[in-house]
């Protein structure tokens, strides 16, 4: 007789395997906790709508040296401008005062229509550049003035003089500036830090949030996810994977993980 085939004796031979429910339910797991993985991992690939954009930068603001200017979303345009200026009162029309009068000056200017300063109110009723201490949050419902102001502003008289604006107390060495200024017909708020130095004031850096309409907090270079993602905490060595762990779901994978993986 003709020997049978290695495939009918195989299929013959051939038992289905039953998985114990323990068995089934832990590849169940395993198999959603993977997926979701996976969907983790491509939701953080994604990039963040919310930036924010550090400049440094350590630029004299030098008195009658012409305007520094700032390009906070560095597209070539101007966004804001500081001037620092002296000079005697026969050189300003609108004062009539001339002997013995001088002046000094350093203002914050809006370079953009819709670009506007924050700004405070002094005793005396001056207007000024609000002088920020790190940390202050600035956004909407905050008060900026489109026109420029001053940081301060000086006149001597025969060596009496008017000074308002309070980036110039015994002392100070400067601050935080709130701006506000428009991308594609959006608003963006942003910061700018001006350092008063013994030999004059000093732009050291500014930034600007990415997403329209979002605060961002004075002295801020990173977001908040950023900067939680910066200071993660210390996972556990990594250990062998197992069906147990894996059984788990989302949270056996983090086990899982090596440390390398989560930043």
């Amino acid at each position: 007789m003709p020997g049978k085939s290695k495939t009918d004796a195989i299929g013959k031979n051939r038992r289905t395997a039953h998985l114990t429910t323990a068995l089934d339910k832990g590849l169940f797991s395993y198999a959603t906790a993977a997926s979701a993985a996976g969907v983790g991992m491509l939701a953080l690939a994604q990039p963040a709508e919310a930036k924010i954009v550090y400049t440094p930068a350590d630029i004299p603001i030098t008195l009658n040296g012409g305007v520094v200017p700032i390009d906070l979303n560095h597209d070539g345009i101007t966004d804001f401008s500081f001037n620092n200026a002296s000079g005697t009162c026969e050189k300003r029309k609108h004062v009539r005062r001339k002997e013995g009068c001088s002046f000094g000056y350093l203002d914050l200017i809006p370079a953009q229509v819709g670009n506007a300063v924050g700004s405070s109110q002094t005793f005396n009723g001056a207007q000024c550049v609000a002088e920020l201490r790190a940390g202050h949050v600035i956004g909407a419902g905050k008060k900026f003035k489109s026109n420029y102001l001053d940081l301060f502003q000086a006149e001597a008289i025969s060596y009496t003089g008017v000074v308002n604006c309070p980036w110039t107390g015994k002392g100070n060495t400067g601050g935080f500036t709130a701006l506000k200024f428009m991308i594609s017909g959006e608003i963006h708020y942003g910061w700018a830090h001006v350092v008063l130095t013994s030999t004059g004031p000093v732009l050291r850096g500014y930034a600007y949030e990415t997403a329209a309409g979002v605060s961002i907090e004075a002295g801020a270079t990173k977001d908040k996810q950023e900067a939680d993602a910066s200071h993660a905490p210390d996972l556990p060595g990594p250990q062998p994977a197992s069906l147990g762990m894996l059984a788990l779901g989302a949270p056996g994978v983090a086990v899982w993980r090596r440390p390398e993986e989560m930043n």
